[in-house]
């Protein structure tokens, strides 16, 4: 019975949404180039995008602030393809190679799965410089102007 205790204590814990005060999990992916990413303290932000219609409108944004752009804001963006069709990721992948901005591809469904979301926005966790999430937004880019995101 302890172990049967300690296993759904452990599930409910896993599954634990971000929050504010909370630090990080590590990842790591690839980006669209197959470079290896590696989570670490540092960023001022962390976006996260986990559906269609926000991530492209996000990427004509992002792609407005030019080569380094978000790197300059501080900022690493994370888009949420792991639903996507192999078929499909065929013709998106060259497309996103041609960004001038860094993405890291979660590619597995459990990868993103500690990050909150909400339908057509995309996640900016605000972070201290340890790593911990300072804030949580939900930016729509095909609303709102990028400086939403980061101000």
């Amino acid at each position: 019975m302890t172990v049967i205790c300690f296993v759904i204590l452990a599930t409910a814990l896993a599954a634990k949404e971000l929050s504010v005060g909370d630090a990080v999990p590590a990842f790591a992916a690839n980006d669209q180039m197959g470079r290896e990413f590696k989570f670490a303290p540092g960023p001022r932000f962390l976006l996260l995008g986990f559906d269609m219609n926000a991530t492209k409108a996000a990427n004509e944004k992002f792609t407005a602030l030019g080569a380094g752009g978000l790197e300059k804001l501080g900022a690493v963006y994370v888009m949420d393809i792991h639903a996507m069709p192999g078929i499909a990721r065929l013709f998106a992948l060259p497309k996103m190679r041609k960004y001038p901005f860094r993405v890291i591809l979660a590619t597995t469904a459990g990868m993103l799965a500690p990050f909150p979301h909400q339908p057509e926005k995309i996640t900016v966790l605000v972070l201290t410089p340890e790593g911990k999430v300072r804030e949580i937004r939900y930016w729509n880019p095909v609303t709102e102007t990028t400086a939403t995101a980061f101000d």
